[in-house]
């Protein structure tokens, strides 16, 4: 259907003329909608985003970038749609049941404030709630005109001609590869709702690079996207096709618009500039230019399937371990954050013969302002391998602060602290030392300055650790990080460690990622040992002792005594008595 440019409309005292304009074409409603709202004129994103609402195909995906109001649009189609056809069920499905609600409720109130289509409100008798109601011209019908529910919540038994996902992915329910799992499950119910020649319409902004919005497209469904910024003649072929011709076409006559906001009335090159230094570069791709190529795991060179996952005693560990990367040793119940397919794995082996670590080190990158998190690790050494034990944060360098982390110190035996020297690096390091004290546990703390790019830094020192599958990772670590940044995933060392590209700024957070780097690369000459002369080493080192111990009985001799048999025996031999 072709449809003619928004234009002049009507008088308000023709709004009830059943040819009116806005009933043949929803973008002249939406300019009346926004109007009624005494919002500014929609703009041209928003008219583009309208037109494909109502022309789009039955099974479609409308990404855009965050604040453009796609919810708001659609919401006003559901309106219009109902005007047209009053008999049309439509179901509403967010990820939450209150985002839902308000959804439908927003419907509702257009209808009841909105003098163009007031007749539609319920009259008696038909169901009038914010979460399912009718519409005054509908028949009875055992479904409602509008119905909102959560993605989670009871859709067995409803039936719609159009279906609204309307950001059922957020994160919270696509943090891990089990949560996404289950969402694509909980979507395929939508087909056993739809009536026949009905339509599906998401919305959505991905929330991970594994976003369920990749996977739609093999279920037929046709992906266009808006983003924020016009993108590069490099960026677009990451697209594959979804860009909406608006932008494209754009480009094609103006080529220096590339990189400059696709919707000026809203958001200035400034403004957007400064979002992507909060967002960091993968998360700005992702809310606001609905890039998803970073799913590309070559892109991210570290790996949770290349960790070691246990449990660790306290103040031991095993001799040797054995890394294994096999389906089998999968750890599915620890929420794992890593890319599509990537997981925590459980060790192949280990022996049971266990001893106390060779030394423990705890790294802090602290906050540059005193409202800012300061993150701090603790990893571990022993037989060449490297055990992370404890990840934690701080809020500013506040007496609590410095206390919790004298006490995470000394109830992980910590022999050394070291305090990223930037410009509250050495003040920190005092009131540290401060804090030791009083805790009663003495302990070394120095600053030390890092020096390069940051992303390449931590690559290149995690990458041969991890490769070489030599850290090993308590599993009470993952399960605190999980529980402790789940309302802001990017906090999450895993996240971190999974996310970070070597592109300058990558990553919006990188605090407790670069405090591990920094912890590995301590440890860096300890893992130059070979793992396995280092446990052939400690055999012989037993060995040793129990001789010693046997020559002690044998003789008979005191404990005083025995050392001088020992070494006597050991320098120059039993022949010499």
């Amino acid at each position: 259907m072709k449809l003619k440019p928004p234009g002049t409309l009507p008088p308000l005292n023709r709004l009830a003329d059943a040819m009116h304009p806005a009933r043949q074409d929803f973008r002249k409603f939406v300019f009346l909608l926004w109007k009624h709202l005494n919002l500014p004129a929609p703009t041209d994103v928003q008219y583009d985003i309208a037109r494909y609402l109502q022309t789009g195909p039955r099974r479609c995906v409308i990404e855009a970038f965050r604040g453009v109001g796609k919810s708001w649009l659609t919401a006003g189609f559901v309106v219009w749609l109902l005007w047209n056809d009053p008999q049309q069920k439509i179901l509403v499905v967010s990820a939450s049941k209150d985002r839902a609600d308000q959804f439908s409720s927003f419907v509702k109130r257009i209808i009841a404030e909105m003098p163009l289509v007031q007749h539609l409100q319920p009259k008696r008798g038909q169901r009038d709630s914010m979460i399912a109601f009718d519409v005054g011209p509908s028949r009875a019908d055992h479904s409602p005109s509008v119905k909102s529910v959560g993605v989670t919540g009871q859709l067995t038994g409803s039936r719609a001609d159009v279906i609204i996902p309307d950001d059922v992915e957020v994160p919270n329910n696509s943090m891990t590869q089990t949560q996404r799992d289950q969402l694509a499950e909980r979507v395929k119910e939508f087909d056993a709702i739809l009536k026949p020649g009905g339509r599906v319409i998401y919305l959505g902004t991905p929330q991970c690079e594994a976003s369920l919005y990749i996977e739609l497209p093999e279920r037929g469904y046709q992906v266009r996207v808006w983003p924020a910024l016009y993108p590069t003649l490099k960026q677009i072929d990451g697209y594959k096709g979804t860009l909406a011709p608006f932008i494209t076409r754009r480009l094609e006559k103006d080529l220096s618009l590339q990189g400059t906001t696709t919707d000026p009335k809203r958001f200035s090159d400034d403004d957007l500039m400064e979002r992507r230094v909060s967002y960091g570069k993968a998360g700005f791709a992702l809310q606001f230019m609905l890039d998803t190529t970073l799913a590309d795991l070559d892109k991210h060179p570290l790996k949770l399937a290349d960790l070691i996952t246990m449990s660790l005693p306290p103040t031991m560990a095993p001799i040797k371990i054995a890394w294994a990367g096999a389906s089998e040793q999968a750890l599915a119940e620890l929420p794992a954050v890593g890319l599509t397919g990537d997981r925590y794995n459980r060790p192949m082996w280990y022996a049971p013969e266990l001893t106390e670590y060779a030394g423990a080190v705890m790294t802090i990158d602290n906050a540059d302002g005193t409202h800012d998190e300061t993150a701090f690790v603790v990893v571990k050494q022993l037989h060449g391998n490297l055990f992370l034990t404890l990840s934690d944060s701080v809020m500013g360098p506040s007496d609590a602060s410095m206390g919790k982390i004298a006490q995470a110190a000394k109830s992980q035996g910590v022999n050394l602290i070291r305090v990223e020297s930037n410009a509250q690096g050495n003040t920190f390091a005092e009131l540290l030392r401060k804090a030791l004290k009083a805790a009663g546990y003495p302990c070394t703390v120095e600053t030390k300055r890092s020096h390069g790019q940051k992303e390449l830094r931590i690559i290149s020192t995690l990458e041969p650790v991890l490769g070489g599958h030599r850290l090993v990772v308590d599993a009470r670590v993952i399960e605190q990080d999980y529980a402790c940044t789940r309302d802001e995933p990017r906090k999450s060392l895993f996240y971190q460690l999974t996310r970070i590209t070597r592109d300058r700024g990558s990553l919006g957070f990188d605090d407790r990622i670069d405090a591990l780097a920094q912890a590995v690369s301590y440890w860096s000459e300890a893992l130059s040992r070979d793992q396995e002369k280092a446990a052939e080493a400690h055999k012989d080192r037993a060995i040793h002792e129990t001789l010693k111990d046997f020559i002690r009985n044998a003789l008979g001799k005191g404990k005083r005594r025995g050392r001088a048999a020992s070494a006597f025996s050991t320098n120059r031999g039993l022949s010499g008595r």
